[in-house]
Order: structure tokens, then C-alpha cells, then sequence
């Protein structure tokens, strides 16, 4: 009988990009009839300890403090304002019901040396990805790094993202022992390659991201079918809080005469977006988020995965940079990649001062974006496989 493959990703993580990777993650080797489950990490204690000693360790760090301010501000705003809190209450409670719904999670391990125990007869492969999990908070916490994962099982990283174009010197020794320990590695974006054989003299692969992996008529399949929002509309999903993206929104709106529909206070509170949009929605979970993707008739975004599922349904989207260049936290690289391998310029992520008549009318050849988002699928799906069968 077929050993399972065991999955390490970010299933729990209530952002649409994370729960939808995890899960096009699972689909896929659903569809390609290779048992698998998602180790569940709900309450693992080592995990936690990991990640609050990275958090500690950067209390007088200000570059890195200043990029989680918006959220720690959003736990206040929380506070302050019920309206809010309800608001983001509802959301979660999708994430959750998505969570329930979607993942065949395993039991609860607590310890990495539960998992370790575990893990020795379960499974023939480990696979970690995708996402931004080789952050170095991930490292310390030493989940994402399987390092706890026996050396006799197949270790395979599947566009894992190291979410940064750099990593500090002093976490090079902890990246160079996991990178050389896995013994099939593919990552999301160029600059990945680049670190993994810059930190460890690693070669790897770059694929596409797991959502990828799945076409637009299975997304379509997934999401529900009745179109949420009737008549023509900008779909808004801004995590940043650049005011400009937003400004740009409603340009659009001024231009086409679409309503704005946008999905608020994901990341942090930015009190614009109360103001600038037609309608606000926070009923909506992974599926319904695919949903105002699918029937919108314009998409402005400043998430990685709202380009992708932009480019996978074929709509005329405005990409902006959430980050500066200079920023500590900054993920601008895996856009990047993701619009040149698909043959768009990165000139395409605006920053929204742009004028509407400069843009609106820069075309897609989506016949030739589709080829080549089918070619990478192929080569990835391929990759993919060939790494679980030779772990067998």
C-alpha cells in the first residue's frame, strides 16, 4: 500500500493567499491520486516558543517593528472600535468554517519530537510550501525548515518562498544546514534561487505557485457559482495602506463608472478604505474571495495572490507594489518573477499615481499569457511528481 505524503503549509493563517495555497496543495495530489494529509501544528508548543523567541529577539529592532506596526495597531483598533472588531469577527468565522471544511488535517502533535515519532512509518515524502515560509521567524521556529523531520523520509520543498530578497548574516549558519538537508527543492521566485545558492550552494528549482497548479475551471468548480455582486464592479484587495492604490480605485471608478467593491482591513486598519468604496464586504472566506475575482470587471490589488488568480481568470488587473524596495519586509521579488515568467513587464505594477488613460487601455495578449502560465504549470506539476515518486 502507497505510503502518504505528509504536508507542512500554512493552513491556519486567516489571509486568502495562505488558505488557498494550502489547499491547491492538497487538490493536487488528490487529483493525481497520491494519498496525503496536512500535519496538523494547531498546538504545537515548539512552534510557538520558536517564533516568540525571533519576536523578542527584535524588540529593539525599528526597521522590523515598523513593518509589523499596522497589525499590531489593528489589535488596538480592534479594541477600540466594536463596529471593527464585529466586522473582522465575521471574516475570521470563514476562515475558520474554510479551515473545517477544506483540510484533512492530522491529530495535534505538541512537540517537534511528537511529530519526529510520528512521521518515522506515516509517510514516504515530507513536502513543505508554498508561501512566504522561509521568513526568518519561520527559521527560528524551526517548523518550515523540517529539520525535525527523520533524514530517512523525502524532504521536499515545493515553491517555499523565503519572502525577502535578503537575509541577515547572522541566520546564514540555521539556512545553510536545512537547505542542504532537503533533498528535493524548488522555490517561487528568482531571487530564492539566488539566496539558496548564495547561503548554501544549493541549486534549485523554480515552479509556480500551488494555485497554480490548478486551472481556471477548477477554480471556477471550487468557488461558489451565483455571482456575490450584481452588475459591473472594481474588486479592491488592498493589504497595504498606501491611500494612492485607492485613490487610483477610484479614478478607475470615475473612468468606467464601475462600482468598488473592496475587502477591508485585512492587514491593518486604514480608515480611507471606509470611505472610498461602493461596497464593503467582510462575509467572505477563500471561496467567496475567488468569486469577486471571477465575475469582476476590473481587479486593483496589492497581494501576490490577487495577481495570480487576476492572471488565472484572464481579467484586466492593476498590480501595485505594497512595499518600498528599501523596506525590511518588502515581497516584491515574487511578483516580479511571477509577471516575467507569465511574459507581462514588471513595468506593469503601478504605484498609483499613474493617469487612468495611460494604463486602462494597456493590453494583455492573454492567448500567449495563458500558453506560458501552461507550460510552467506542466514543468512544475511534473517537477513535483517526479520528486514524490522517487522518495517512494
Amino acid at each position: 500500500m502507497r505510503k502518504k505524503v505528509g504536508l507542512v503549509t500554512c493552513y491556519f493563517k486567516h489571509n486568502y493567499g495562505s488558505m488557498l495555497q494550502a489547499y491547491a496543495t492538497q487538490k493536487f495530489l488528490d487529483n493525481n491520486n497520491i494519498p496525503n494529509e496536512t500535519i496538523n501544528i494547531d498546538n504545537n508548543i515548539d512552534f510557538l516558543k520558536g517564533k516568540r523567541k525571533y519576536y523578542l529577539s527584535q524588540l529593539t529592532n525599528i526597521r522590523f517593528i515598523n513593518t509589523k506596526f499596522g497589525m499590531i495597531k489593528l489589535k488596538f483598533d480592534k479594541m477600540l472600535n466594536k463596529k471593527l472588531a464585529k466586522n473582522i469577527s465575521v471574516r475570521d468565522k470563514k476562515y475558520i468554517e474554510f479551515k473545517e471544511e477544506n483540510f484533512r488535517l492530522t491529530l495535534p502533535y505538541t512537540s517537534y519530537k511528537e511529530l519526529t515519532e510520528f512521521c518515522k512509518n506515516e509517510y514516504s515524502s515530507i513536502i513543505v510550501g508554498s508561501d512566504q515560509l522561509w521568513l526568518p521567524v519561520n527559521v527560528v521556529a524551526d517548523y518550515y525548515t523540517l529539520n525535525w523531520v527523520p533524514d530517512n523520509i523525502n524532504k521536499i520543498s515545493y515553491a517555499t518562498s523565503f519572502g525577502v530578497s535578503s537575509i541577515p548574516c547572522k541566520y546564514n549558519k540555521k539556512y545553510n544546514y536545512f537547505l542542504n538537508r532537503i533533498d528535493y527543492l524548488s522555490i517561487r521566485e528568482s531571487s530564492g534561487l539566488k539566496l539558496a545558492k548564495n547561503i548554501a550552494n544549493v541549486d534549485a528549482k523554480m515552479v509556480c505557485d500551488p494555485t497554480i497548479l490548478l486551472n481556471k475551471k477548477e477554480w471556477e468548480n471550487f468557488s461558489n457559482g451565483d455571482r456575490i455582486v450584481k452588475g459591473k464592479y472594481i474588486f479592491c484587495y488592498f493589504l497595504g495602506n498606501n491611500i494612492q492604490h485607492r485613490k487610483f480605485a477610484e479614478k478607475l471608478r470615475n473612468k468606467t463608472d464601475c462600482k468598488i467593491v473592496s475587502l477591508n482591513h485585512a492587514d491593518e486598519y486604514v480608515k480611507y478604505s471606509d470611505t472610498f468604496a461602493d461596497i464593503i464586504l467582510y462575509d467572505i472566506g477563500p471561496k467567496e474571495w475567488i468569486n469577486l475575482i471571477r465575475y469582476a470587471d476590473y481587479i486593483c490589488t496589492d497581494s501576490f495572490h490577487g495577481t495570480v488568480f487576476s492572471l488565472i481568470f484572464n481579467k484586466i488587473f492593476f498590480s501595485f507594489r505594497r512595499y518600498n524596495s528599501k523596506s525590511v519586509g518588502e515581497t516584491n521579488s515574487r511578483l516580479d518573477s511571477l509577471l516575467n515568467i507569465v511574459g507581462i513587464s514588471s513595468e506593469r505594477i503601478l504605484s498609483g499615481n499613474e493617469k487612468i488613460d495611460d494604463v486602462i487601455n494597456y493590453g494583455i495578449n492573454y492567448k500567449q499569457v495563458n500558453k506560458n502560465i501552461e507550460n510552467f504549470r506542466n514543468e512544475s506539476k511534473e517537477w513535483l511528481i517526479n520528486a514524490i515518486v522517487k522518495g517512494e
